[in-house]
């Protein structure tokens, strides 16, 4: 005889509420799994409307997860999907029986008269299949922040992660078949050489980007540079090319500098103002007429600013993830990777660094963005004699950010320790130049390559030689002058500034070029 106080095993106390959680049915509508899998069975365009938007994880019941992984195989292949075809590839997959069998298939099909309201329906699915995921992730969370031996912070963002992957409806795979990852492949290939351009995120400099083909998603690109170089400067003349001139979306994380110091810099740049001028507000009239106009297209760029003191890495990887999720960002800048905090990391100042770097490379891979960080060098460039060129071992206090970076470079201006002439064979002047040192490059070449440097505007600009448009023409008619008597002055192109390069501040004579 059952005990009043017992229920099929759970034992009643009068002071507790039964809890009869694990016997709740899980969400789901195999009624809706069961309709569009018909409907992808006897109309082709109900295929294309939900391929995309349903995996096979995404079913709940094991039968109709088979059915549409055969499915799916034979829409890789462009084969014909009917109940012959989706038949004969469970058969290949061994997965007939398990699926119910021929007379399930045939079922399927006539439940359904056509593919009408197919991606409703198809979405209905995806949300039961997003609420079973947050019941996995949530009893997951709950169970790890039961265990004292895990650290706080680590189940924080391990919590923010996954649900950030579920926001993106995409429950990542563990693994994924080299059939999958050639056929990812492929299509990347096919897309880039469908582009006029490169296949990454264009910085601006043109040999910066000849040499990179843009920044490349995944990427973690280090900039380091002692004090004074320009690093701030660099990144931000990126951040405005990007933006500005290419409209994609940039986040810049601002450890060191206010966020409206960082948009005056960017408006100096912008309209050729002086900062100078800015900060003190004395503006003449048609200045700010310059300042009006000129500022329009800051104003309309997709770039988003942070300028959070001491911000740890787990609260950028949060604010990342926001930043990805509501306005797309595709570009990720960071001034600069020593303000950077780890918490919860009791080790010594190199281990924290390790750490922070580690992050910034799986930051950059899940977010399948580029991650450009600056970083501070050692005093020993400055001890060094000659040129003082910064090398890859003047990186401070860990050598894990050259291990995590697939890009190193570095800032040099030797104008700034008073050398007035590049060590080339042209011994060329260093007025006005840096030098932008690709010192590692995982999937491609190393160069210098020089820039302008416009110190009282706080930007980077491409350095004007025979490798760019102008010089190149004006480089070719000189050599057609010596020879060809018949030429003349006329024929060249105009040595203007404001015709050959564009409009230039008369009120700024010291900018160097």
């Amino acid at each position: 005889m059952q005990q009043p106080n017992q229920v099929k095993g759970y034992q009643v106390n009068k002071n507790k509420i039964i809890n009869l959680e694990k016997g709740k049915i899980p969400p789901q509508a195999v009624d809706l799994e069961e309709v569009v899998l018909g409907a992808m069975m006897i109309d082709k365009k109900g295929v294309d409307e939900v391929i995309d938007i349903l995996s096979s994880d995404a079913f709940y019941k094991e039968a109709h997860q088979h059915i549409f992984e055969a499915i799916f195989m034979l829409f890789q292949e462009s084969q014909p999907i009917d109940l012959l075809t989706v038949s004969n590839q469970l058969k290949t997959n061994a997965k007939l029986e398990l699926s119910g069998g021929d007379f399930y298939l045939i079922g399927l099909t006539q439940k359904v008269s056509s593919s009408a309201h197919i991606e409703f329906h198809a979405r209905i699915i995806l949300q039961k299949f997003i609420q079973r995921s947050l019941i996995k992730i949530s009893n997951e969370i709950i169970e790890d922040s039961y265990d004292e031996t895990k650290d706080v912070f680590d189940l924080l963002d391990k919590a923010e992660s996954r649900l950030y992957e579920v926001t993106q409806g995409n429950i990542k795979k563990s693994s994924e078949t080299a059939r999958d990852l050639v056929g990812q492949a492929r299509k990347k290939i096919e897309e880039i050489s469908k582009k006029e351009g490169m296949s990454g995120i264009p910085s601006g400099f043109d040999k910066l980007d000849a040499l990179t083909s843009g920044w490349q998603e995944s990427d973690l690109i280090i900039v380091a540079a002692r004090p004074g170089m320009g690093k701030t400067a660099l990144t931000l003349s990126m951040a405005r090319n990007i933006a500005v001139k290419y409209n994609v979306p940039v986040a810049f994380f601002s450890l060191e500098m206010a966020s409206v110091q960082l948009i005056t810099r960017l408006i100096s740049s912008e309209t050729s103002l002086s900062s100078e001028k800015l900060r003190t507000g004395k503006l003449e009239k048609h200045e700010w007429e310059q300042l009006n106009v000129k500022v329009k297209d800051l104003e309309k760029a997709p770039l988003f600013i942070d300028d959070t003191p001491s911000l740890s890495i787990f609260d950028l990887r949060a604010k990342a993830r926001r930043l990805a999720s509501q306005h797309g960002i595709k570009m990720i800048m960071i001034d600069y990777l020593q303000l950077m905090t780890a918490a919860g990391n009791g080790g010594n100042r190199e281990q924290e660094i390790s750490m922070i770097s580690r992050n910034l490379k799986a930051l950059a891979k899940e977010l399948k963005v580029p991650v450009i960080a600056l970083s501070q060098l050692s005093r020993a460039v400055e001890t060094r004699g000659g040129s003082k060129r910064p090398l890859l071992s003047d990186l401070r206090e860990s050598g894990a950010i050259e291990q995590d970076a697939d890009i190193v470079s570095f800032i040099y201006r030797p104008e700034y320790y008073k050398i007035d002439e590049w060590d080339d064979d042209e011994q060329s002047p260093t007025a006005g130049q840096a030098e932008f040192i690709i010192a590692k490059h995982r999937n491609g070449g190393l160069e210098n390559i020089r820039l302008k440097f416009i110190g009282n505007l706080g930007k980077f600009d491409n350095l004007d030689d025979f490798s760019t448009p102008f010089g190149q023409e004006f480089h070719s008619k000189m050599n057609a002058a010596a020879n060809d008597d018949s030429f003349t002055p006329d024929s060249f192109p105009s040595a203007d500034p404001h015709d050959a390069f564009g409009p230039i501040d008369d009120q700024n004579d010291d900018v160097p070029f």
